[in-house]
């Protein structure tokens, strides 16, 4: 009997016409490599949870003498259609079991859904249900995106025996840290997440996507309503009670947030480990935190970082890499091992447009500094004479956000000339640049401020300007300068240093390189309204005259790592 011909196992249903036809076709379009079974599943299987829960899962099972190693997905967002095609069925046809199981309180499953307080337990017991199964042969792997990649950092906070691999695709492990960074509430990222959360179950899985292609654009009226508080309340849908306490709880120190974190998970876990991301990701810098600190260990880990936003990684990258990651930790047959991966970290480099396969990230690189002149210049020598240039910050017409990291269909490099024109930004450019340069890791900024207002923020942004004047940015940050719980408002000059998320980019002869500073970015980030009240209850908004300090003792100045 030919493989094509075998019944899948146990009491497995045939996937549909359908189904088969467009894992086909994805396959031929992503150049996997060929299946090797038909694929049956097993439907709403019932996994116990020690309180008494029951978590349902989809079990995909090649039609091959078993047992198999396993693929273990846990999920908030269902477990058929798009999902399971993309997520479950390529592995599954070539020799994996797969379980697609959907995470407590969501999609049948059991339980209350709170964002990944439950993910450690439930983890652990889906894994003690597994033992029991008879087609488990013992060895597991974790694979998925986003929330799935923080249910694969919670199992680790104590790995089973049998995890032998895991798969993170642009995934944090610290969700406190993806909600606030450096104390600024995600404002866009959150609300859209949270919306997504609170209607996936009440429509279509066609209807859902194209709301989450549109949330930007549907919420947009919403993210000028003041006070915050009550947000999720009024996008309808299931209650998402997160929202307000998340608004609630400014201070990442706060001892609120030790629930939403795995991070003890990457300073112990020596499972080999695959990290996908992108550099318009909105968990970029997590992902690269996750790979420095498991090299730094000695962990057996690889990084592949793309051009993508959080909505636009290639599936056809992940898929491959994921496959091969996967067939040399956990092989299927001994008849054709797969060899380990030859380069630890790949990157795609915007600019070059090309990808670079290197040893390490960030490699070697070496610093060239630019000083903030008068006239909106970069130069190679800090100014002479100290002088300022000024921009005036109004919380009630926020300076807008425009591309970045953001769930939206709106992310990655857009064209800033529009926001550079405002009056309320301000811009530092060299001159044409004579030879290529390549960016590549962290770039450091040095900004010498004097507000008129203690709550405040600093919005810094890198940005390539093409030779016809397009201006695409690069990678950005928030500087929140608000004074810390119980500490005393800060009045007159600050000196704001800080570093930009890492990244790889080539600016080409005759483009010129760019500072933008302005005084915040929204919807991204909720808008400091300046007024030191908590973030969801403030209702009125001050403005804030910048001054930013040019030259003198200490001048401000941008350091790029050039490769």
């Amino acid at each position: 009997m030919s493989a094509s011909d075998r019944i899948p196992p146990l009491s497995a249903q045939p996937l549909s016409r359908t189904a088969r036809f467009a894992s086909a076709a994805l396959s031929r379009r992503w150049k996997l490599p060929a299946p090797t079974s038909p694929v049956g599943v097993l439907r709403d299987v019932d996994v116990p949870m020690r309180d008494g829960a029951v978590l349902k899962a989809h079990v995909y099972l090649p039609a091959t003498d078993g047992p198999h190693p396993t693929v273990l997905l846990r999920s908030p967002y269902g477990r058929a259609g798009g999902f399971a095609l993309t997520m479950a069925i390529p592995y599954a046809a070539r020799g994996y079991a797969v379980v697609l199981q959907s995470v407590r309180g969501t999609f049948g499953s059991g339980g209350e859904f709170t964002p990944v307080v439950n993910e450690e337990h439930d983890g652990q017991d889906t894994v003690a249900w597994l033992r029991e199964q008879p087609w488990f042969d013992g060895r597991l792997a974790t694979l998925g995106p986003s929330y799935l990649a923080y249910t694969q950092w919670a199992l680790a906070l104590d790995p089973p025996p049998e995890l032998k691999a895991m798969v993170m695709h642009i995934g944090p492990h610290d969700l406190a840290q993806a909600g606030m960074i450096d104390g600024a509430f995600q404002l866009t990222n959150v609300a859209i997440w949270t919306e997504i959360i609170s209607h996936q179950e009440r429509v279509h899985p066609l209807r859902g996507s194209l709301r989450l292609m549109t949330a930007e654009r549907r919420l947009a009226p919403h993210f000028g309503e003041l006070p915050l508080q009550g947000l999720a309340e009024r996008l309808g849908g299931n209650p998402t009670p997160w929202f307000d306490e998340w608004l609630d709880h400014p201070d990442l120190t706060d001892a609120y947030w030790d629930r939403y974190r795995a991070t003890p998970a990457v300073h112990s876990s020596t499972v080999p480990t695959l990290l996908i991301g992108g550099w318009q990701d909105w968990f970029v810098e997590q992902t690269l935190e996750q790979y420095a600190v498991l090299r730094d260990r000695g962990v057996d880990v690889a990084l592949t970082v793309g051009p993508w936003a959080h909505l636009t990684i290639d599936p056809a990258v992940s898929a491959v890499e994921s496959l091969a990651w996967l067939n040399s930790h956990l092989p299927v047959g001994e008849d054709n091992p797969v060899p380990p991966r030859e380069e630890r970290v790949r990157v795609y480099v915007p600019g070059a447009r090309t990808w670079r396969k290197l040893p390490d990230w960030p490699g070697a690189t070496t610093d060239r500094t630019w000083y903030l002149a008068p006239d909106g210049r970069l130069d190679d020598d800090a100014p002479a004479q100290a002088s300022a240039t000024t921009f005036r910050y109004d919380p009630m017409d926020p300076t807008p956000s425009v591309g970045g990291r953001v769930l939206a269909r709106s992310a990655g490099q857009r064209d800033n000339r529009e926001l550079e024109a405002r009056d309320d930004v301000r811009t530092f450019t060299t001159t044409a640049l004579r030879k290529p340069v390549e960016v590549r890791g962290g770039v450091r900024v040095r900004l010498v401020v004097e507000p008129d207002n203690p709550y405040c923020d600093v919005f810094v942004r890198l940005c390539d300007v093409e030779p016809n004047g397009r201006s695409l940015n690069i990678t950005d940050r928030l500087v929140r300068l608000d004074p810390a719980p119980g500490e005393e408002p800060v009045r007159g000059q600050r000196v704001v240093e800080t570093t930009l998320p890492d990244t790889a980019h080539r600016f080409r002869a005759g483009h010129r390189i760019r500072l933008q500073v302005s005084g915040g970015a929204h919807p991204r980030y909720a808008r400091n309204l300046g007024t030191g009240e908590p973030l969801g209850r403030a209702t009125h908004g001050v403005p804030t005259n910048h001054r930013i300090c040019l030259g003198g003792t200490r001048p401000s100045l941008i350091t790029l790592p050039f490769a």
